[in-house]
C-alpha cells in the first residue's frame, strides 16, 4: 500500500477530486495548509499598507492506495492540479506498513 500525500491549489481541489472519483479512489483526506516553496510568497496591499505573505495557502489531498493503482492516481493528480504555473504543487508518496478499520477490524487493503 502507497499513501499519496498532494499539495496543490485552493481552486484545483474540485478539480482533483472529480477526476480521482472518477478513476475509482473511494476515500481521500483535505485538509487546509499553509507554507512555500520556489514560489516563496507574496506581497498584499490592505489598507494602504503593504504585508509580506510568506506562507501560501494551500490544500493537501491524502490517499491511500494500493501499489498497483498508484500510477493511476498519481496520473489523475498530475492532470488535474496542474496549471503550468509556479506554485501548482507537490506531491509525496510513501510505503504504509499498514491499515485497519476501525468499525469492523479489518486490515491491509480489505480496510481500504
Amino acid at each position: 500500500m502507497k499513501k499519496l500525500e498532494a499539495i496543490v491549489r485552493h481552486f484545483k481541489l474540485e478539480d482533483v477530486k472529480n477526476a480521482l472519483t472518477e478513476h475509482g479512489v473511494h476515500g481521500m483526506t483535505v485538509t487546509e495548509v499553509r507554507g512555500f516553496g520556489r514560489q516563496k510568497g507574496h506581497t498584499e496591499m490592505y489598507r494602504g499598507t503593504e504585508y509580506t505573505v510568506d506562507f501560501v495557502p494551500k490544500v493537501k489531498i491524502e490517499v491511500v492506495c494500493s501499489d498497483d493503482s498508484l500510477q493511476t492516481v498519481v496520473d489523475t493528480v498530475l492532470q488535474a492540479a496542474q496549471t503550468g504555473q509556479i506554485g501548482d504543487g507537490k506531491i509525496f508518496v510513501t510505503e504504509l506498513q499498514n491499515s485497519i478499520r476501525i468499525r469492523t477490524g479489518e486490515t491491509g487493503e480489505e480496510a481500504l
